[in-house]
């Protein structure tokens, strides 16, 4: 069988938010708030009010302020910078050994024909992501970006991800086009996309997600809500998208082996296996009865 004529849509994805989903704070409260010695709380409050005063972009807000508060206390904040503060950032538990696991699980699942790739679409700073212990498992990871000048330093937005943004990289998983440079808005068959949307698991803990949730499931895929355990906050927006059919799965953001979100992933994991043999099994068939072009 020629290449042309091989079924290729053989590759699931698992799609990431990260604060609060695979790490259990903001990765700024781990990284460059600490640098500066800027309380948490005094910070968020600080953005809240002037996106509430301004009337702005509350993703904006944050990422001014951070460079605000660099620039008056004399702290150059540069890639490498960004990096080496990532190395604090700490996991929920199993986060580390999970995506091999999950890797070796379909392999095993799918006897080497089926391929899992991971994701991160987060509203944070891809600066700081590029550094994390996690980065090698990503295929690509999706957040905002600063502009660097001449100097290496960074000065002004130059990405910006939003919690309704996120779905146009949802697209860009979907079609292929995984480059910002690429454009997503011509027609593609979906015998042509590069990852169905019922081939997507997207995993997110809250309201923020709530978009990206609700495209992948109305385009077939699969969406996850996970809270830190302990937290009945938490626990209770998910439950509120698990009453309102925004996910299919809740679960403790607990990613040690057999804990209940590795069993939930894994039904999901198996299911979508099932369906890509049958669909693989569906094109061999009409393509021997000279069904398809």
């Amino acid at each position: 069988m020629t290449e042309q004529r091989r079924f290729k849509q053989t590759t699931i994805a698992i799609v990431y938010d990260f604060d609060g989903t695979l790490s259990p704070q903001p990765m700024q409260e781990y990284t460059v708030l600490p640098e500066l010695g800027v309380k948490p709380r005094e910070f968020w409050d600080e953005v809240s009010a002037e996106a509430d005063q301004a009337q702005a972009e509350s993703m904006l807000v944050y990422m001014r302020l951070l460079l605000e508060k660099a620039q008056s206390q004399a702290v150059a904040i540069n890639r490498d910078k960004f990096k080496a503060l990532a190395q604090k950032i700490e996991y929920f538990s199993g986060v580390e050994t999970w995506f091999g696991r999950m890797n070796a699980f379909v392999k095993r699942e799918g006897q080497s024909h089926i391929k899992l790739q991971h994701y991160i679409i987060s509203a944070g700073l891809k600066e700081i992501l590029d550094g994390v212990s996690i980065n090698k498992y990503f295929n690509k990871i999706y957040a905002s970006e600063y502009h660097f000048d001449h100097n290496g330093i960074a000065t002004f937005p130059q990405l910006l991800v939003t919690d309704t943004s996120k779905t146009q990289f949802l697209f860009r998983i979907n079609k292929g086009k995984e480059a910002i440079s690429d454009s997503i808005n011509e027609h593609m068959p979906d015998t042509e996309r590069a990852i169905p949307f019922s081939n997507m698991i997207y995993v997110g803990d809250g309201l923020t997600d709530v978009p990206s949730m609700k495209i992948t499931r109305l385009y077939g895929g699969h969406a996850i809500a996970v809270y830190k355990k302990g937290q009945s906050k938490g626990k209770n927006i998910c439950k509120a998208l698990l009453a309102q059919d925004r996910v299919d799965f809740i679960a403790p953001a607990d990613y040690r082996e057999e804990e209940i979100l590795e069993h939930r992933v894994k039904i999901l994991l198996k299911n979508m296996i099932h369906e890509i043999n049958y669909e693989r099994e569906l094109y061999a068939c009409k393509r021997e009865n000279q069904l398809l072009d």
